[in-house]
């Protein structure tokens, strides 16, 4: 049995949402937020457009698109994007995790609008070659959350594509190269690659996106915090800071100081680069440890931000499913108690494995000095089923 390891990560945060805070975060850095002010004050207002403009800068998103600040995070953002801008023509929605499930689901049960359905198994990609990007709206995730499996690029998306594309990239933004070109519609949340805090979500919008709002009526009802136009014409002022609903200053203030980090660090290709290195380290580990793998199965797919693993050692899997998904959830349980990983279990719906977020705000170092437990925990648990046979 390998010995207990010495080194401890610094920050054992490693959930894939909300994520670790930024190197350095502190609560001093929100004390000039607009506490128990209205967000439509001259300074409330003033704040969500300092939010909106830093997110154009860090992100780099093109100067033609709109960039509003919506309610629900990124579930919030998508559904606002297919409540208001689908019926029009054929719907496409790509799905291999419970992410991409849900906007089948919404687009089957709630919008009734028989969309074309591209499935796969959790670490796969559909096939996107067989989508019809050119002449139908399209809906995806960029990278899956909960099984680690990215699109490799926006190659598939056609150029000259009638429709509109709505992507997903809550786990993608800031940390892995996005095709503006073949995008119309993009969310996120904070509280994934910038570790901010959660409730808010961000929907940018392209200008065929702007023009397929002020041109189209739903059939169906619009909440009311789903409503980007009044009269067919966008409501500008939500894409200024004017939100739909009311804000937490206090989260607006900490997303706020998650971009000056993102600045104060390179910018957008640091941030990529500290998620890359991340993620290799990750990479490594699992090449030289014959007991983990990938759930992704393409390396060309591997996510960069939630990297999903999978028991891989033949013993364990011999013993079954209940086995394999009881040896994860020992290490799990085991690294939390010894406080040195909190939070990486498999998502619920995904196949019984761990989960390492590696976006920008975690530390290389952490991850190094984590294998070694990961490792030990395993070892712990594979004694015990020696023990129970």
């Amino acid at each position: 049995m390998s010995d207990r390891p010495a080194a401890r990560p610094r920050v054992p945060n490693f959930s894939s949402g909300p994520c670790a805070k930024h190197p350095g975060w502190n609560l001093q850095a929100l004390s000039d937020a607009a506490l128990g002010r209205s967000h439509r004050s001259t300074l409330g207002k003033a704040k969500l457009k300092q939010a909106i403009d830093l997110t154009r800068t860090v992100l780099q998103v093109p100067a033609d698109f709109r960039i509003g600040i919506v309610p629900a995070s990124d579930t919030g953002a998508v559904e606002m994007a297919m409540w208001t801008m689908l019926g029009e023509r054929t719907v496409e929605v790509a799905a291999w995790e419970a992410f991409g499930l849900e906007w089948v689901t919404d687009a089957l049960s709630e919008l009734k609008i028989e969309p074309r359905v591209h499935k796969a198994p959790y670490g796969t990609l559909p096939d996107l070659s067989a989508i019809d990007t050119k002449h139908n709206d399209v809906v995806f995730t960029w990278n899956g959350t909960a099984a680690g499996v990215k699109v490799p690029n926006g190659d598939w998306i056609a150029a000259d594509r009638e429709g509109i594309t709505i992507c997903d990239a809550t786990s993608a933004a800031f940390a892995q190269p996005l095709a503006w070109d073949k995008i119309d519609v993009l969310t996120f949340s904070w509280q994934k690659v910038m570790g901010g805090e959660a409730a808010h979500g961000m929907l940018v919008l392209s200008p065929r996106a702007v023009a397929r709002l002020e041109s189209h009526t739903p059939a169906w009802p619009v909440p009311k915090v789903f409503r980007l136009t009044k009269g067919g014409k966008l409501i500008e002022g939500i894409f200024r800071g004017d939100t739909i609903n009311t804000p937490s200053m206090l989260a607006v203030e900490d997303y706020i100081d998650t971009l000056r980090w993102a600045e104060s660090v390179g910018g957008l290709d640091a941030l990529h680069a500290r998620a890359d290195a991340n993620a290799a380290a990750v990479h490594a580990w699992v090449a030289r440890t014959p007991w983990i793998g990938h759930l992704a199965v393409d390396p060309a797919t591997y996510s960069n931000t939630g990297v999903c693993l999978v028991i891989a050692d033949p013993d364990v899997l011999a013993k079954g499913d209940a086995t394999v998904a009881a040896m994860a959830s020992g290490i799990v349980e085991t690294l939390e108690r010894e406080g040195v990983a909190l939070d990486i279990g498999a998502y619920r719906d995904a196949p019984a494995g761990l989960r390492l977020w590696c976006g920008a705000t975690v530390e290389t170092g952490d991850l190094e000095a984590l294998f070694p437990w990961l490792d030990w925990a395993f070892a712990q648990e594979k004694a015990k089923l020696a023990r129970a046979a």
